[in-house]
């Protein structure tokens, strides 16, 4: 059985920011693509429709995967398993690093209000994952238990 990671509250608060944030796109864009790019992120604000055509299958195929991100996040979230957590991270971490540098190189595509809540909501995603990412990593991040006893200090019967 995998390891439990013992900061259970700190994982589950990291997992529930960086799930929280994919919801509505995970759904909104698998399910309503065209909604999708025509209002995202609602308001009356538009950012997909300002970066190109409309493209159902390219649509899709985010809010698929952002839905992907969401289940393995709720599994991390229920299992605190060690390597689903540094996974889950990593994952996040990824894509959260790529989406923010896309954004970055094309600010111009929308007003100053628009640049800075982008960005501003982007950023977190990768600053979450990385910090969560990094405490798994930390020696305290795992305990021993009795199947992780190692073969060289387990008492064997004489020959």
């Amino acid at each position: 059985m995998p390891e439990r990671f013992p900061h259970a509250t700190f994982a589950r608060i990291a997992l529930a920011v960086l799930a929280f944030g994919t919801i509505p796109l995970a759904f909104w864009a698998s399910f309503a693509p065209r909604q999708f790019y025509d209002d995202f992120p609602g308001a009356g604000r538009t950012w997909v429709s300002v970066d190109g055509p409309y493209n159902e299958h390219l649509v899709r195929d985010v809010g698929a995967l952002s839905l992907a991100l969401l289940i393995v996040a709720v599994f991390a979230f229920v299992t605190l398993s060690v390597p689903l957590l540094r996974a889950t991270a990593a994952a996040f971490l990824a894509n959260g690093v790529l989406h923010v540098g896309y954004h970055l190189r094309h600010l111009d595509l929308y007003d100053t209000a628009d640049q800075i809540a982008s960005i501003s909501g982007l950023i977190l995603v990768p600053v979450v994952a990385a910090v969560l990412l990094g405490a798994t990593m930390r020696p305290s991040a795992t305990r021993s238990s009795p199947s992780s006893t190692s073969a060289s200090t387990v008492p064997t019967a004489p020959s």
